[in-house]
């Protein structure tokens, strides 16, 4: 699987964090596109020119989540483009997706992008994907277990260093108190997220786990733990929907805590507008799912490897507050950002 194939069409070498730029007018173009389409007699600058690949796409997504929508568009607007049958399935049962990842194999898929939310759960269904000389890419979660995975390509953000900024954001608006509230035990890049905010912030940093898949018990863990401790003037979320409900925790609790947030969605970006998000990180979901995709088909036609195996491909982390985030709304009104 590390060797790669023979070109067939020419295209330019994508690296690093210069391919947001890069990438930037085909994600305009593409815009929401669904799975499949594309001209094949078109060049290999514009889309397609091959035979019809088959990618799956395995995610650790729960159902409702706003931030998957979001990576599940951006794949299908690439697989639109380079003619590629998608397959998108999730589970946020560690178990559940190694399964699914399986069922790829199974099915013969020329290659698979997966998250590695949990990486030890992944390892075997890696194994026997390489050993059925099926490529394999990551997305999302686990760029510090990637490359021992044995993954290909990595595109996402460095959450440990998100974290970290996050912190360094909260000394800078005199925050002294901080909750970071976690949705999934486990998962590790939200833990990163939150040990980064820990690390870098000088004040006081208390961790509080939820069930993500219960919104009503996401409030309610958020309102007791401000009810308990005044003095948390700062409540960090990991997702948009999340922070959302938070808002209404801290209104309902009369609280003075303001909220941040990782990540973005047309009702977060409302939120920020209105001053009811303090800020959000910014990791582009779209084109976590736009890269994946379309590098497992520039791999597949060319040879191509983004970073040449050796560095993940960046997507974030970028802060959008209230004086920048008209920049990303017109985006998240199209349902992309």
């Amino acid at each position: 699987m590390n060797t790669p194939p023979s070109p067939h069409t020419p295209f330019r070498r994508i690296r690093g964090t210069a391919l947001t730029s890069a990438v930037a007018v085909c994600l305009l173009l593409a815009g929401c596109s669904g799975t499949g389409g594309g001209d094949s007699g078109t060049d290999a600058a514009g889309a397609a020119g091959t035979g019809r690949l088959k990618i799956a796409m395995v995610t650790h997504s729960s159902k409702g989540d706003d931030f998957w929508v979001l990576v599940r568009k951006g794949a299908e607007a690439a697989a639109a483009k380079d003619n590629v049958e998608l397959t998108y399935t999730s589970d946020p049962d560690a178990t559940g997706q190694a399964e699914l990842v399986r069922d790829a194999i199974r099915d013969g898929v020329d290659g698979i992008a997966l998250t590695l939310a949990k990486p030890d759960a992944m390892k075997a269904p890696i194994a026997q994907a390489k050993a059925s000389d099926i490529p394999v890419v990551g997305l999302n979660s686990g760029i510090d277990s990637w490359q021992s995975e044995g993954v290909l390509e990595f595109f996402g953000q460095d959450e440990s260093v998100a974290g970290r900024a996050v912190g360094q954001k909260l000394d800078a608006l005199k925050a002294k108190h901080a909750l970071c509230v976690i949705h999934e035990r486990g998962n590790v890049a939200l833990e990163a997220r939150c040990a980064g905010v820990k690390k870098t912030f000088t004040g006081a940093t208390d961790i509080l786990y939820v069930d993500g898949t219960d919104m009503d018990a996401v409030s309610a863990g958020v309102t007791d733990r401000l009810k308990q401790d005044p003095s948390i003037d700062e409540v960090v979320m990991m997702g948009a929907q999340f922070a959302l409900a938070a808002v209404k925790s801290v209104k309902a609790e009369g609280s003075k805590a303001k909220v941040a947030t990782f990540d973005l969605n047309q009702d977060l970006v409302k939120a920020v507008q209105s001053g009811d998000i303090q800020f959000a990180v910014d990791q582009q979901p779209y084109l976590q799912g736009y890269l994946a995709v379309d590098s497992l088909w520039l791999y597949k036609t060319n040879g191509n490897i983004s970073g040449g195996g050796a560095a993940p491909v960046l997507t974030g982390p970028a802060f959008v507050t209230k004086t920048n985030v008209g920049a990303v709304a017109k985006f998240a009104a199209n349902g992309t950002r």
